[in-house]
């Protein structure tokens, strides 16, 4: 058996003004910071082996407060792309609100939450997923094998789109499924790779 750790990067300069961020590189605010170092203190009783995060700084700065609130900034890091946020396409960098006002609230949330739902020139959920499940079966699923405890740093979309996969959940339903700026999702991943369970280990911001 060994763990998956998700956690969402903490709070962003751009959520904290509103903005989607998609694959911009903005950095966390200190209130995203502190969300990461409060993410660490639920990490104390497990060995970590290896560490993944996106290309983007504020999973990097996030994983980056983690180890050095847990004292284990020796540990082995990949960056990787596939991994990064979901773009947005041409509501990338505008105020999320002032959009949701221009396109109403059903509009808004089928473009933020559903699995197919198309934003111009961007990316879907299903585009994320197609990029997200190949890196975790190629190699995170081969630590995990192994019995390597594994933290995964990414975001919302980038997770959301693992968790689907790790919890079976069907196409229609993925709109329910939410992580928020600094949560801790962990998964016990038996030697032939299926989830044997799932634990949430603190609530996460919103962004």
């Amino acid at each position: 058996m060994a763990y998956l750790v998700l956690v969402r990067h903490g709070q962003s300069e751009w959520n904290a003004l509103g903005l989607w961020t998609g694959q911009e590189d903005i950095s966390l605010t200190e209130q995203g910071k502190a969300e990461a170092r409060a993410a660490a203190e639920h990490l104390r009783e497990i060995t970590l082996h290896k560490a993944y995060a996106s290309k983007l700084k504020r999973t990097q700065q996030t994983l980056e407060e983690i180890k050095s609130a847990l004292e284990h900034t020796e540990l082995e890091t990949t960056h990787h792309e596939s991994l990064n946020e979901r773009h947005y396409g041409d509501y990338q960098a505008k105020n999320k609100w002032e959009i949701k006002d221009s396109i109403g609230d059903e509009e808004f949330t089928k473009l933020r939450r559903n699995w197919d739902h198309p934003v111009p020139n961007g990316e879907t959920l299903r585009d994320v997923h197609g990029r997200v499940l190949p890196y975790y079966e190629e190699t995170i699923l081969n630590d995990l094998k192994e019995g390597k405890n594994v933290i995964v740093a990414a975001h919302g979309n980038s997770l959301r789109a693992l968790m689907k996969h790790l919890e079976e959940i069907d196409d229609e339903n993925v709109h329910e499924l939410e992580i928020g700026t600094g949560e801790v999702v962990m998964y016990e991943i038996d030697e032939a790779g299926t989830t044997v369970s799932k634990q949430v280990l603190n609530q996460g911001g919103k962004a």
